[in-house]
């Protein structure tokens, strides 16, 4: 009796996906919404997550509202909200559709101001004197300047 108690205790603590009631809930109505803009090839990305490349087509959610941003190097941002519309007789629908958009080219970039540069401080001290090695004069060539040998050049003769 305590082993069928444990059994059903631990059976509803790991209930099987298919016996999930989530399956039973109805999966959100869905609406294919066309996308474009002028250039082409701007990325459509979406409240939902979704994204492609313009021209494009998306399954989107019809339960609420979904935003839409276009982006695009060189050009500005664009954005766009489609709404659910619930008309009596037809499938709940987002609107816009197709939502097309121009993007304007941004500007180009500021250029950096160059600031003048800071005017030098003039230095009253004195130049360091030069050192004594620079001071002296260049000396002779070698070929100039010979001492005499302690020896004789030629040998005595005898």
């Amino acid at each position: 009796m305590i082993a069928s108690g444990a059994l059903a205790l631990a059976a509803c603590s790991s209930t099987p996906d298919w016996m999930s009631l989530d399956a039973l809930k109805p999966a959100p109505i869905m609406d294919t919404v066309q996308f474009e803009s002028v250039p082409p090839g701007a990325e459509a990305k979406t409240s939902t997550g979704q994204s492609c490349r313009t021209p494009c087509a998306l399954a989107l959610p019809v339960n609420s509202p979904v935003n839409v941003t276009f982006t695009l190097n060189g050009y500005l941002p664009e954005s766009e909200t489609m709404e659910p519309i619930m008309a009596t007789g037809s499938y709940p629908a987002l609107r816009p559709n197709p939502v097309t958009v121009e993007l304007t080219p941004a500007p180009p970039p500021p250029k950096p101001v160059k600031k003048p540069a800071p005017p030098k401080k003039k230095s009253t001290a004195k130049p360091a004197a030069k050192p004594a090695a620079a001071r002296a004069k260049p000396a002779a060539p070698a070929a100039q300047q010979q001492a005499p040998a302690p020896w004789p050049s030629t040998p005595a003769q005898r």
